[in-house]
């Protein structure tokens, strides 16, 4: 098994519907292009790259600790600590 880790706290969403939808829209739009594509990034300029939307969220193991101890939704959804933290490393710190 492998025992690298991410470098910085984040998850990325990459499973929204919209994201999915948006970046098959551009790809679709390179694929069908007719015209003459001259250098190596010409396909940048086919499709607004601000249309794709990726979200990051950051967040460090100390903030799921204390979000877990100050809300009562979260206590009643992760009975212990431990699952807060097994949570946490399985979004955020695994690859």
């Amino acid at each position: 098994m492998s025992r690298s880790v991410k470098k910085s706290p984040v998850w990325t969403d990459h499973h929204t519907p919209g994201t999915r939808w948006s970046k098959r829209q551009a790809s679709k739009a390179v694929r069908r292009f007719k015209g003459d594509g001259s250098s190596g990034k010409w396909y940048r300029k086919l499709y607004c790259s601000w249309v794709i939307c990726d979200y990051r969220f950051f967040k460090t193991k100390q903030q799921a600790i204390h979000e877990w101890e100050t809300y009562r939704w979260l206590r009643d959804r992760y009975w212990t600590q431990a699952e807060v933290i097994k949570d946490w490393e399985k979004s955020y710190k695994r690859k």
